[in-house]
This record gives structure tokens, C-alpha cells and sequence, in this order.
């Protein structure tokens, strides 16, 4: 193959890919490397991508083989691909599906047509814990109930299993879409809900789906539940999602107040559609007794398990997944980035990725709003110049996060933005309360009541009001349709994920088709500013870019419309 060197992207040995911004292929090339790696970096002009077995274990389970890989890398390499890159991606890839789960009567076998791999995995500390010897040249079998914990043993030695055991049928459920003008599914929903299904053959039933918020996951969820028509347990982050879960399915299919449960610290309700929280789950007297409710996952005839916001699966719930294995799970994410790293145990316990758009190719199709994304760049005050050089690192970035200098620049944003509706999102309590107080705006914090979140969630829906002041607890999965402007004044350090859920908030499609805004305030040149860089590259990943201006330049900026219906 000739090599050009006017292609944008530079293949290095060590599985690292530098990436022109700047290349009039650098779109084409950046929705290719999406495909099979990982976004690392992403400053002005060269993005840097990293190839690792989980991003081409979840390329082989979305059917995307090494030779497609090759060919893409070849295509867009200014030189050609190192050998031992070519090699691992062949060795990595042609991993997935060596070893399989299967059910042969009432046994568990691991099986595979390469009888030196068993014996190799037999002999693996890890993994031989979890098996009762063989049954013939090719297959070993499992232990009761390891059927989860096998695989979560195996993919730590990079070898992950192909799940074709099948799954428990669960009590059956008559339920259907609801049909008419208001609610209908979008060609997305059905296609990410049947490549989950897979047509109820053994490779369906597991995987996680990946769609912007704002999207319409839930949607995906219940088109999901129509498919498997069985008993279905839901959890979520929240009382506030238990309720949006609850009203979507009274609203959007034929399930009836008596179908629809609720498992929360308020009611202890286990009906056929039982909706749960994953605090609930994980809660326990101290860190040394057990988990009060995680009977839960036996007390129903669940036929399908839907991890609502899968990146925020608590860890101890990943020991109740390994238990689960005969359940169908469905993930639902935004972003498949973990900030504990445990992307492999999602890989596993719940299942790879089967389902995943750009968040640019739906905002195309008009599905999702246009986002603008814009950093403001804020001066440290100058009082705080000398507490931030003697601080922890710690202690340098709550100091920068909590820059007073911020509200200025918040104002001048609010000025621009008159009459939209805002939300200003922030980490720091003491920090929300001053906004809250100089701006006369309602505050929502982990501390405010669950009658007055909905309350002031409600009153925003409905426009008497439109500007809130939200912690962390907004990040996850509430509906706020209308919603244009999100101005983030600190996060949590450099969390891809959190950034994920902020600009979820603003992206359900307006009404008068305006443009939505996501803004970050940051403080210059300390840690806000180096974690916000993380956290940007999210928005790099999706598509995005983003402009960095200086505190004076916000009232110059060009602001096209927004949602003023009010």
C-alpha cells in the first residue's frame, strides 16, 4: 500500500495514534478510530488515541474484525502500521470468542476448539477456583454459580468470554408501546433495542447501548422490555429517575399503575416492572455488614435486569451481577468511561457494547439540539493568589474551582442569555449557595427534600422558572426539556462522565429548533483549568469542539437562538 503524507494520522508502537486536527480527513479519520480506541488527549492541533483490549474486544462483539481495522488504519497513516501494532490487534481481536459459556443440560461448560487454551486457563489461579475439571478434550466445567465470576476471572487475564449459556425465561409480561402521534419510536431506539435482542438467539440479551442524553434511553429500555415481554427490574440513581422511569412507562406503553413498582427508601413495592435505586441496594448499617436489600435481585422472577446510567454502577453491585448471569441485562450510558477503571467488569458482568451513534450524527438529523460548547477563562483573585500557592494539590483545586471571580462572568452569560432557561451546575456547596443567593435563584442540592426537587423541577418544566442552581444530584437522569443553557462553575475533578451528563441536560431537542449552550468557567493556569482539559475530552470524542475565550470577551460572543417561548 502507498503511504501518503497528507493523511492525518501517525500509528506509533506503542498502540498510540497522534491524530491531526487540522487534516481535511481529521472527521473521517476521528469516527474511524472511535470504532476499536480510546481518546486520551485532545489539546488544539494532535489528538492522541490509545488502542487497548477492552476498546477492541467491544470492536469484535459490534462485529468489526482486524483486517476492517488494518484497512482503516492504512487508509488514513501518513506510514505504514508498525508490525507488532498489526500483530496485537490481531491477537487482541481474534481473543473474543475463543472461550464461550454454554448450557449443556444442567451443566456449565467453558468451552473452546483449542484444547492447549483450556489447559492454560485450567492452570490460572484465578480462574481454576471456579471450575470442576473437564468433561472432553474441549470443554471444562464451571461451578454452580460461577458463571459470572468466571468471566469476570478470565477477562483480568485477557481472555474474554463469549456468553452463549442463555438466560432464564422470567415471568411473562403483557405489555406493548403505546401507538399514536405523540410517542413513536425512532428508527435509533428500535435499531439499539434489537441489536440488543439480537432476535432472542443466545448472543443477545447482554450488552450495554450508548446514546446521548437527551436521547432517549429509556425509550430504548422499554422498547427493549417489549421485545423480551418478561418480568423487568430497573435500577437507577435516584429517587428522581425512579419517578421519570415510572411516568415514561405509565405514559409510553400499555402497563398500568399496578404493573409499575417502586423499590425505594420511601415504598417497598415488587410488581412485574419493579423500579429500584442503587443507593437503596448498597445501602448497609456499617462498612462490615451485608447489603440489607441485594435480595432483591432473587425476590422477583426478573427475566431482564436494566442498568439505568451503567458507568455509575456502584462496586458492590458488580458482586450481585455476578450472580445474575441467567438474567438479560441492558446497560444504558452516555459513555462507557469509568472513573474507578472497572470498564472491563462492566465488559463482563453486564456486557459489551452493542449499540452506539455519534452524538454529532443525531444532533444531524435534528434528534438532539446543536450544542455550542465555550470555556470562559477567569483570573484568580488576587487575595487568593498566595492560599493557592501554599495549598495541597487538593487544596488548589477547590480554591480554583471556588474562584469568586466566576460570578462576574456568570452574570455577563445570564445578560446574553435573558429569558432562556439556565441551569448553573456546580460541586461545591458553600459555592452554589453564594449563586444561589447573589443570583435570587433556587438551589438543588443532595440535601433538598425529594417533594421540593420535583417541585422546582416541575415549576422549570413549566417556565415559572428559569434559571436553577443544581449540585451534582442534577447530573443524572433527570428530564428538563427545555432546558438551553448550562454554565458549569465546577466539577469533579476530571470526570469525562460528569461532563457527559452536563451536557446532557441542555440537548432535548427545542422547540423552535434553537441552539443550546454549555459553558465552563474555569480559572486560569491552576488545576480547574488542567482538570478541565480531561474533561473536554469527552466533548473531542463526540465530536465537539469547543472555543476558549478570556472573561472579557463574553459579551462580544455571537449567540445565536436559544429556546425563548416563555
Amino acid at each position: 500500500m502507498a503511504y501518503d503524507m497528507s493523511n492525518p494520522l501517525i500509528v506509533q508502537s506503542d498502540r498510540s495514534m497522534l491524530l491531526e486536527v487540522d487534516n481535511p480527513r481529521y472527521e473521517e479519520a476521528r469516527d474511524c478510530l472511535a470504532r476499536f480506541a480510546d481518546l486520551e488527549k485532545s489539546p488544539e492541533h494532535i489528538h492522541t488515541y490509545h488502542i487497548s483490549p477492552i476498546s477492541l474486544w467491544n470492536a469484535a462483539a459490534a462485529g468489526v474484525d482486524a483486517h476492517q481495522i488494518l484497512e482503516w488504519l492504512g487508509a488514513l497513516s501518513k506510514y505504514p502500521v508498525p508490525e507488532n501494532v498489526a500483530v496485537d490487534i490481531h491477537e487482541y481481536i481474534g481473543k473474543y470468542g475463543k472461550l464461550k459459556l454454554v448450557r449443556d443440560g444442567d451443566q456449565l461448560l467453558l468451552i473452546s476448539e483449542d484444547s492447549l487454551l483450556l489447559e492454560e486457563v485450567a492452570r490460572t489461579a484465578a480462574v481454576s477456583k471456579h471450575l470442576e475439571g473437564r468433561t472432553s478434550e474441549g470443554s471444562l466445567r464451571v461451578r454452580a454459580g460461577a458463571r459470572g465470576l468466571v468471566k469476570q476471572a478470565l477477562i483480568k487475564v485477557n481472555y474474554p468470554v463469549e456468553d452463549l449459556a442463555g438466560y432464564l425465561t422470567g415471568a411473562g409480561l403483557d405489555m406493548a408501546l403505546a401507538q399514536g402521534e405523540s410517542f413513536h419510536l425512532r428508527r435509533y431506539q428500535e435499531n439499539a433495542a434489537r441489536a440488543f435482542y439480537a432476535g432472542g438467539r443466545a448472543e443477545g440479551g447482554t450488552g450495554v447501548v450508548v446514546l446521548p442524553c437527551g436521547a432517549g434511553k429509556t425509550i430504548v429500555g422499554m422498547a427493549a422490555m417489549d421485545l423480551v415481554k418478561t418480568h423487568t427490574l430497573i435500577l437507577t440513581t435516584g429517587r428522581t429517575a425512579v419517578n421519570q422511569w415510572k411516568r415514561e412507562l405509565l405514559e409510553k406503553t400499555t402497563l398500568t399503575d399496578a404493573d409499575v413498582g417502586e423499590y425505594t427508601s420511601e415504598a417497598k413495592e415488587i410488581r412485574p416492572v419493579t423500579v429500584s435505586t442503587y443507593q437503596i441496594l448498597t445501602y448497609r448499617k456499617s462498612r462490615v455488614d451485608e447489603f440489607l436489600h441485594f435480595s432483591l435481585f432473587a425476590r422477583g422472577d426478573w427475566g431482564l435486569i436494566i442498568y439505568d446510567e451503567v458507568h455509575l454502577l456502584p462496586a458492590p453491585v458488580f458482586r450481585a451481577t455476578a450472580d445474575i448471569q441467567a438474567r438479560r441485562r441492558l446497560g444504558l450510558t452516555a459513555t462507557l468511561v469509568r472513573e474507578d477503571n472497572r470498564e472491563d467488569d462492566v465488559f463482563s458482568l453486564v456486557g459489551p457494547k452493542k449499540y452506539d451513534v455519534p452524538w454529532k450524527e443525531l444532533e444531524a438529523q435534528g434528534w438532539i439540539a446543536t450544542a455550542n460548547c465555550i470555556e470562559v477563562r477567569v483570573d484568580l483573585e488576587p487575595a487568593l493568589k498566595g492560599k493557592y500557592a501554599l495549598a495541597s494539590q487538593r487544596g488548589k483545586f477547590r480554591i480554583s474551582s471556588e474562584n469568586p471571580g466566576k460570578v462576574d462572568v456568570v452574570r455577563s452569560i445570564l445578560e446574553k442569555h435573558e429569558g432562556d432557561s439556565v441551569l448553573v451546575i456546580g460541586a461545591y456547596l458553600n459555592q452554589l449557595r453564594l449563586f444561589s443567593r447573589i443570583l435570587n435563584a433556587p438551589l438543588i442540592t443532595g440535601q433538598t427534600p425529594q417533594a421540593e426537587r420535583d417541585r422546582l423541577y416541575g415549576a422549570f418544566r413549566c417556565g415559572d422558572i428559569n434559571l436553577l442552581i443544581v449540585s451534582k444530584v442534577a447530573n443524572f437522569a433527570i428530564d428538563l426539556p427545555d432546558a438551553a443553557v448550562a454554565i458549569q462553575v465546577s466539577g469533579t475533578f476530571g470526570s469525562r462522565q460528569e461532563e457527559a451528563q452536563r451536557l446532557g441536560r441542555i440537548l432535548r431537542p427545542k422547540s423552535n429548533g434553537g441552539q443550546a449552550y454549555f459553558y465552563s468557567v474555569v480559572s486560569r493556569s491552576t488545576r480547574d483549568q488542567e482538570f478541565a482539559v480531561n474533561r473536554q475530552l469527552f466533548l473531542t470524542e463526540q465530536g465537539y469542539s469547543y472555543k476558549i475565550v478570556d472573561e472579557s470577551e463574553v459579551k462580544a460572543l455571537p449567540i445565536a437562538s436559544c429556546e425563548r417561548s416563555r
